[in-house]
């Protein structure tokens, strides 16, 4: 491979990740020409993916583009444990069945982006299952309780008296000796799983194998602008939502988001991304691109006919309640997550909570052109949204977190 190949390569791969042990590493080993095997476990807990999942299968995309072996790992075993990654108390462990059922819907909803002729689907209960309890007990002695309180979530959950099971100090552990397992070249995760792909790298060394390099990308946040991605949160864009759900649901986020999920999601180049920043710098309406967004990540999961048509949709709607050319913005600081009819006052779309709760009543009030019917909701923090009260009283507003 010459200079300017690798370079584009490492470019191409590197693009959008946070941080890469080591990355001397991978260029000599993509410079060998010699397929790598790169490994992304995704544990079952939930039955679908959503677009934060798709940020490590669109980097795995990329490595199998340039012909590299994908590892697919489902953590059915694993799954078992429950992640205690980022948690302050400990997961309720899933039982096989679910594990089960929800690794099925992962096979099927992986081949959405990646090439199932090129894709190895792995299950760590394949190994895990068959080792017992002396090569369980072989395995903890690999790592000492003290290493394992490094991790930031066990050391906060451990100063503040808060229970960690110890099949939790297992789970970084099997992890790390799936990669053990599969040989890997290269691990991929989120940032938040830094610790235990590390955990990774020192198995691999003390089975004489060369240590996998590692690459971590950042978590995608959810609608709400604020939490990650997640299900249990309700802030998700899944991968098998409808073309109008997915639609509307990506063309909703804040102007501010929109270049977040375009930079993790898009596979438009980094050249077209600038243009795109500098045509709304200098005044173009953000919402061009976020219509383009849309279309590209609904016609990925969908098709083009049916993006073009969720697009129609989505104007036919919001042309019912035409928004005038010049919205009013505004933005409100609080402390606390605000209700509607507070909010509704603070923007000055009514005079008191009292005039918001009968509006909201009366089916009067609209956010993004939808009927609000439940006076008791909560206004996201950093979600710009566009609100209405009647026919004529409009406000774009976003509320932010008091520091």
């Amino acid at each position: 491979m010459d200079k300017h190949t690798l370079k584009e390569n490492i470019d191409l791969l590197t693009r959008g990740v946070e941080e890469v042990i080591q990355l001397e590493d991978l260029e000599q080993r993509l410079q060998s020409g010699k397929p790598l095997r790169v490994k992304a476990g995704f544990d079952p807990t939930a039955p679908d993916l959503h677009l934060g999942h798709t940020v490590l299968l669109n980097k795995l995309k990329q490595f199998q583009s340039l012909g590299h072996h994908i590892l697919f790992l489902i953590g059915d075993f694993t799954g078992m444990i429950g992640d205690p990654t980022g948690k302050n108390v400990t997961r309720k462990p899933l039982s096989k069945e679910d594990v089960l059922v929800n690794a099925e819907t992962y096979k099927t909803q992986v081949f959405k982006i990646l090439d199932p002729e090129l894709t190895e689907v792995v299950f760590n209960s394949s190994w895990m299952s068959q080792m017992d309890a002396g090569g369980l007990i072989q395995l903890s002695a690999q790592y000492t309780v003290a290493r394992m309180l490094e991790r930031n979530d066990f050391e906060k959950r451990y100063k503040d008296q808060q229970p960690i099971a110890i099949h939790e100090f297992l789970y970084p552990l099997i992890q790390g000796y799936d990669s053990v397992e599969l040989k890997a070249d290269i691990e991929i995760g989120g940032t938040d799983q830094k610790f235990n792909l590390l955990m990774g790298r020192e198995l691999q060394k003390r089975a004489g194998q060369n240590p996998q390099i590692i690459l971590t990308l950042p978590l995608l946040e959810g609608l709400d602008g604020v939490q990650k991605m997640s299900k249990s949160l309700g802030n998700i864009v899944g991968i098998c939502d409808s073309p109008e759900d997915m639609f509307g649901k990506l063309m909703s986020v804040s102007d501010t988001l929109m270049w977040r999920y375009l930079d993790l999601l898009s596979f438009e180049s980094t050249a077209t991304l600038q243009k795109w920043r500098d045509e709304v710098a200098a005044g173009q309406n953000p919402r061009d691109v976020k219509v383009k967004m849309a279309l590209e990540i609904v016609a990925r999961f969908h098709s083009q006919s049916l993006a073009k048509q969720a697009h129609e949709q989505f104007v036919a709607r919001f042309s019912k309640n035409r928004l005038p050319d010049n919205i009013e913005e505004k933005t409100l600081i609080s402390a606390e997550p605000l209700k509607l009819p507070n909010l509704l006052k603070e923007a000055g779309l009514v005079n008191t909570t009292s005039d918001a709760i009968r509006m909201i009543k009366q089916q009067a009030v609209r956010i993004n052109g939808e009927k609000v019917k439940d006076h008791n909701v909560y206004a996201d923090f950093e979600k710009s949204l566009i609100y209405q009260v009647g026919k004529r009283r409009f406000a774009r507003v976003i509320v932010t977190r008091e520091k």
